[in-house]
């Protein structure tokens, strides 16, 4: 049976006040079980976009992979080393935030696309070859993923925070708070009934002895 609330006095002040906070309790626990259902098929529909997302990024880091070996193959590891060396890119971001169900989530957007142009890379047609571009434009095209891919995780991790937040509430007024205001509202109920019951028979039985005194 759970606990009463310690410290409340039997009145009918106290006993209108506990209904009062049943109520509202009870409306609390139906509002954060709605919320924590939508939040819950929210984080669904995200954790579907990381699984896309995510074999995005490895199938274009894959194919970058692939072309590397092949670039090394016709021109060396070395030559590949110092061709990279020449492609330097600073990775500008944004950040911002939007909210799903109450919950701020970030976005990631590049302010300029990484791919580029084999003449904007910084080394010329006759140090390289097809091999190599193809395998620098796949790790661009694999990097811009990966961002995404964060920006998607992210959100999977905060919604997950706030659906296990919320459902700890839920359960908190369904196993706790809901089953101890209404033992203690039960409990003052009682204790009037009782209270109602002792004044009854100590006014029965003042009125036998008014009774025996007229007589």
């Amino acid at each position: 049976m759970p606990e009463i609330i310690e410290g409340v006095s039997p009145t009918r002040m106290e006993l209108l006040w506990l209904r009062r906070r049943v109520r509202l309790a009870e409306k609390g626990h139906d509002l954060l079980r709605e919320k924590r259902d939508a939040l819950i098929a929210e984080f669904l529909d995200v954790v579907g976009e990381v699984r896309g997302a995510r074999k995005e990024a490895e199938d274009k880091l894959k194919e970058a992979f692939d072309y590397l070996i092949i670039a090394q193959a016709g021109l060396g590891v070395e030559e590949v080393r110092q061709l990279s060396l020449m492609t330097p890119q600073e990775i500008s971001l944004d950040i911002s935030s939007r909210s799903i169900m109450g919950v701020s989530v970030p976005i990631l957007e590049l302010q300029k696309e990484l791919t580029r142009n084999v003449t904007d890379r910084g080394y010329g047609f006759m140090d390289s070859s097809v091999a190599v571009d193809k395998c620098a434009r796949s790790f661009e095209e694999a990097l811009e993923k990966l961002i995404k891919l964060a920006e998607l995780e992210e959100a999977v991790r905060k919604l997950a925070g706030e659906v296990e937040k919320t459902k700890r509430r839920v359960n908190a007024l369904e196993y706790v708070m809901i089953p101890r205001l209404k033992a203690t509202r039960k409990y003052i109920q009682m204790r009037l009934e009782e209270m109602e019951r002792e004044n009854f028979t100590r006014l029965k039985k003042i009125k036998v002895m008014l009774e025996r005194r007229e007589r």
